[in-house]
């Protein structure tokens, strides 16, 4: 049986792909977007259209997140397929990317397949696995690269493991090149990093807490973009932190190196002093940074040198966060809060909406060439309606999460996902 057409009425259409952020409405039929009306309503409707009046609520793409992290297939205990895109329902999240170090980890075209399959069975938001760039995501020997893309693979990456051997790099990139497969890395010298739990300086010497320099991200991008620049890859620069890192991202960027990057909405949210007396849902990799560092993303977000957004969820259960702050686990868990936690910058007149939105929708998807991202007619409904108002307090407890390591606990908000459509069903609703 076909759903009825479905029509959104009276709200705040934000498409970054097409530049319009202004009232208007929208009519879905049969999963796909039928009509965008922008600055105008849809006239006159049939009798057998189900109408939503948002009341003034945005009415965006559905947001795109490359980097989550699930415990399937290995850990289920953290969390699964079925609880991560729930989570991601719940946060207006419509696509996922599913990062590679799993158990086994996602190297070879099978275990890619075996992904597929289990969201297929889901049905409730599109996932998409990463693959590793090495076996095992060891750093020693490339991966089935080409396979695992035509299995349906997004882009590679070791995901938390830099890639030590430059030599190793250089043939991914290059390899991946043939393609046209992004490569994503993290950039961390892994010498200066290693054991580290915050970042060197004033704050980490008083609290006792073992820190990687800021440079330590600095090092390992240098070389990044130099073998970029060598192979002619393409590269994602994974989570930079830093402004001194973000200084070479720029040069890199003049130089029409073929590089993009992303930053988490942890790094873009906090500080090192948030980490108060050890807590330990601060705990991050890389780690939380100063404030000076917190400010300069920022600025790199409203300016384009950074390019996208991501949740970096990482679920990790009771047990492993609740050790000395050192030895807990790294991680957060962010599908639900990431869209009201971006939704600050947005309020506190920082960065325009429309291009917060397309960090995490438009920019997104189109660098992975996905169909989504965008408010047009016969592009897929994958929508989320939100209250950019609605104030809440983020209580961890009631997370749709398998894991409930929130960073945001108890944190007070502004935007509720009042509504998730995926392929025009919804998913989500508040």
């Amino acid at each position: 049986m076909t759903a009825r057409p479905l029509a959104f009425v009276n709200v705040r259409l934000v498409d970054p792909a097409s530049g319009w952020d202004g009232p208007g409405a929208l009519l879905i039929q049969n999963g796909k977007i039928a009509e965008v009306a922008q600055g105008h309503d849809l006239g006159t409707l049939g009798a057998d259209v189900e109408v939503v009046d948002g009341h003034g609520a945005m009415l965006a793409p559905g947001l795109v997140d490359i980097r989550v992290k699930t415990g399937e297939p290995g850990t289920e205990t953290k969390e699964t397929l079925k609880s991560a895109s729930r989570a991601a329902a719940a946060g207006g999240v419509t696509s996922i990317v599913l990062q590679p170090d799993t158990d086994p980890v996602v190297d070879e075209p099978s275990v890619v397949d075996f992904i597929l399959r289990r969201a297929r069975d889901i049905e409730l938001v599109h996932v998409y696995p990463a693959g590793a760039a090495t076996k095992g995501a060891e750093g020693k020997r490339m991966a089935e690269i080409g396979l695992m893309r035509e299995a349906g693979c997004l882009y590679v990456t070791d995901a938390d493991r830099p890639i030590v051997d430059s030599k190793v790099l250089r043939r991914v990139l290059a390899y991946a090149r043939g393609f046209d497969t992004l490569v994503a890395h993290r950039p961390a010298d892994p010498w200066l990093a290693a054991g580290a739990a915050a970042t060197e300086g004033e704050f980490a010497g008083r609290m006792g807490l073992p820190s990687v320099p800021p440079v330590a991200e600095k090092i390992m991008l240098e070389r990044d973009l130099a073998l970029a620049e060598l192979t002619g890859g393409r590269l994602m620069v994974d989570q930079i932190t830093t402004a001194c890192a973000l200084e070479s991202l720029e040069r890199a960027k003049a130089r029409g190196v073929s590089v993009v990057a992303t930053t988490s909405i942890n790094h873009l949210s906090f500080n090192e002093v948030d980490i108060g007396d050890y807590r330990t849902f601060l705990k991050f990799d890389p780690p939380v940074r100063g404030e000076d560092d917190r400010q300069a993303t920022i600025q790199a977000l409203a300016t384009g040198l950074i390019d996208i957004v991501v949740s970096a969820h990482a679920p990790a259960p009771a047990e492993d966060k609740r050790l000395p702050y050192d030895e807990a686990a790294p991680g957060a868990v962010g599908l639900q809060t990431l869209l009201p936690a971006l939704l600050a910058f947005h309020h506190e007149g920082r960065i325009p909406l429309i291009d917060l939105i397309g960090a995490v929708s438009h920019r997104p998807a189109s660098l992975l060439g996905l169909n989504a991202g965008r408010l047009a007619k016969g592009a897929p409904a994958d929508l989320v309606l939100c209250d950019l108002a609605a104030p809440q307090v983020v209580d961890a407890a009631k997370l749709v999460s398998k894991s409930k390591n929130s960073p945001f606990d108890g944190r007070r908000l502004q935007g509720e996902v009042r509504m998730t459509l995926v392929d025009g069903r919804v998913v989500h609703q508040a």
